[in-house]
């Protein structure tokens, strides 16, 4: 089997995404999801900003064409600000785990506007492993509707509004990825990353002053436990979560990529059986050897 650059980062993509949906779902409950969206991104910058001096000399990316900057500041706006405002808020409507399944919508519709734009097509093999990774995705969450509320858990009365955020999440982050690969080109992903979290923090700054939620953000900053979960967030989301997806699409098809960072509602059964001693079902497990054999199935072809 061949070594696959931009599966392999997919596939870490997805562990990052998992300890961000946990991070990230905690830390708005705290304070809520608007501070939460850009203070992580202005923690992320920071990181960035360091990792680039060490690896680049080269803290800022003043050696992107403008090319780059139109595309990757698009893309920034549209993943971060569309895609992440509404998905934070939908995790604190319906939580991270149904969040995560309505969020399986985004390989079929990165898939598409990956062919609209760039002329992507996928293999008859990797459809079929795409349908298999959001099936079994899907046999692992919708077995727990009806429980009571729990975090981690699906509520008992699920919201719409929290549904169509999620939806409007969805729809964000798949656009904002095919739009991240059209304007990187041959460009260093980290880079990338940060010119899409400069355009992130301007794009969230106007939203709050919009909405007037500067004082909510001041508050956030005096939540210690808050703090260090945005940076845990941080850490594994906007800096290599989103970094190492840039990789993963820079190597392979935007339709694969996402479809094996959506695992992470497999990669999160662990961690709430951990956290919030929720045991792992016949139902789940089979559900994550489905999405397995799915994700197998781009590493195979």
């Amino acid at each position: 089997m061949e070594f696959r650059m931009g599966e392999m980062a997919a596939l870490f993509t997805a562990i990052c995404w998992t300890v961000t949906a946990i991070s990230f779902e905690a830390a708005s409950r705290k304070v809520g999801s608007v501070p939460v969206n850009i203070i992580r991104l202005v923690m992320a910058l920071v990181l960035l900003s360091a990792f680039s001096w060490i690896r680049r000399d080269m803290p800022f990316p003043a050696d992107a064409t403008s090319f780059n900057w139109l595309w990757l500041a698009f893309s920034g706006l549209v993943g971060f600000v569309i895609g992440d405002l509404f998905l934070f808020k939908a995790f604190t409507l319906i939580g991270s785990r149904l969040s995560l399944l309505i969020m399986t919508l985004v390989p079929p519709i990165t898939a598409f506007a990956g062919w609209l734009l760039m002329g992507e097509v996928l293999a008859w093999i990797h459809l079929g492993g795409m349908a298999l990774t959001l099936s079994g995705i899907a046999m692992v969450i919708l077995h727990k509707r009806g429980q009571r509320a729990k975090p981690g858990k699906l509520p008992e009365h699920i919201p719409p509004a929290g549904v169509i955020y999620a939806l409007l999440g969805a729809f964000g982050q798949a656009v904002g990825l095919v739009f991240s690969k059209y304007g990187m080109q041959d460009y260093d992903a980290f880079s990338a990353t940060q010119i899409r979290v400069l355009a992130g923090i301007i794009g969230f700054s106007i939203v709050i002053h919009f909405f007037r939620k500067w004082g909510a953000v001041g508050n956030a900053l005096t939540n210690r436990t808050a703090l260090w979960l945005m940076l845990l967030g941080a850490t594994f989301g906007p800096f290599l979560g989103v970094s190492s997806s840039l990789v993963a699409v820079k190597y392979t098809a935007t339709g694969i990529a996402s479809t094996i960072m959506s695992i992470s509602p497999i990669l999160i059964l662990p961690a709430t059986y951990l956290l919030y001693k929720q045991q792992i079902t016949w139902k789940e497990l089979l559900g994550a050897l489905v999405s397995v054999a799915g994700v197998a199935l781009f590493f195979i072809t």
